[in-house]
């Protein structure tokens, strides 16, 4: 089977663009594919964080991605800093990698963009998520667009490693994700749903109680027209109003525009429909976070498993560059 690697930062709570956009295909992929998920806590330490807040973070994502419907016996769910695997495997990289490349990094020169001090790991924050990919021998990376800089430095890396050193790294390639639904901002609907926006206004955290949704769908920005379109270009409100409706209901956001006339229909049924989809996953959640020794206890099954993998591609590494091999 073909192998996949996909990973989430534990930077703050999910909603439903992560759902929606990702984490529901992660749910088929799984059958599909032999695929690894991982909770990249390591990742989160680039910015400033309150450790026990990172703690409780990691623990709860992992928590949402089960209730959500990965199941550990049929893919590998971990925490990456379980595995040591990955900072070592990152150093030998970094001594692969070039100054001037990593602070290319888009991401980087905008984090990093007027602030007095940098840390180095925002610098270095690259080359680990390529040890996080080449350690798992991937052979495709779902990435959406802000990730393909990253991915190709990955790709670089172990092409150059592999020149040097000898063949040691699966060389991955990017993968057009899944086709999932496109939510953006209830209040600025020409962006994408973040939690990283400056107001909760717009954003359907998967933990919402039912009448906080009902409340942010009901305020969502539409536009003065009086008709119900799917336009996302010219009318960005109504469509992504269509596409929540689409998405929980599993039908087409232009078939479904017909059956409105007016907005406030359109919001009640939206509302109710993404309440109805969230009922189950949220239900789930909160069992399982009623027991948090049993989610502890698969993440450990899953860095468990994980090892296998990632040791024996660490040990090539190691010989390929030189290192005697541990007692």
């Amino acid at each position: 089977m073909t192998r996949v690697l996909s990973g989430v930062q534990p930077s703050g709570d999910l909603h439903l663009g992560n759902y929606f956009g990702a984490f529901r295909n992660w749910v088929s992929d799984q059958h599909q594919h032999d695929s690894y998920y991982c909770v990249v806590d390591l990742h989160a330490l680039t910015l400033d964080h309150d450790p026990a807040a990172l703690r409780k973070r990691t623990l709860d994502v992992a928590t949402w991605l089960l209730a959500i419907g990965l199941d550990p016996e049929v893919c590998t769910l971990f925490v990456q800093s379980h595995r040591p695997e990955h900072t070592e495997l990152s150093w030998l990289l970094e001594c692969t990698a070039t100054f001037g490349e990593l602070r290319r990094m888009t991401q980087f020169k905008d984090k990093s963009d007027g602030q007095e001090t940098v840390r180095a790991g925002l610098l270095t924050y690259p080359v680990l998520m390529a040890a996080d990919i080449l350690l798992y021998d991937a052979d495709r990376v779902p990435v959406g667009d802000d990730q393909r800089q990253h991915l190709e430095l990955a790709r670089n890396l172990a092409q150059r490693w592999n020149t040097r050193y000898g063949e040691t790294f699966v060389v991955p390639e990017a993968a057009i994700p899944t086709v999932g639904a496109r939510v953006m901002d209830l209040q600025e609907p020409t962006r994408k749903m973040s939690k990283s926006t400056g107001t909760d206004a717009g954003v359907v955290y998967l933990n919402d109680e039912p009448a906080v949704i009902a409340r942010k769908i009901k305020r969502a920005v539409t536009d003065t027209a009086t008709d119900v379109t799917y336009d996302p270009a010219a009318r960005p409100g109504v469509a992504n109003l269509l596409s929540l409706l689409g998405a929980s209901t599993g039908a087409d956001p232009r078939r479904l525009a017909e059956d409105y006339s007016q907005y406030g229909p359109l919001k009640a049924d939206t509302a109710a429909a993404v309440i109805s989809a969230m009922a189950p996953v949220q239900e789930r959640y909160r069992t399982l976070a009623a027991d948090p020794g049993s989610v502890e206890k698969i993440l450990a099954q899953g860095a468990s498993r994980a090892r296998e993998a990632a040791a024996a591609t660490l040990l090539r590494a190691r010989r390929a560059v030189g290192l005697l091999d541990p007692a």
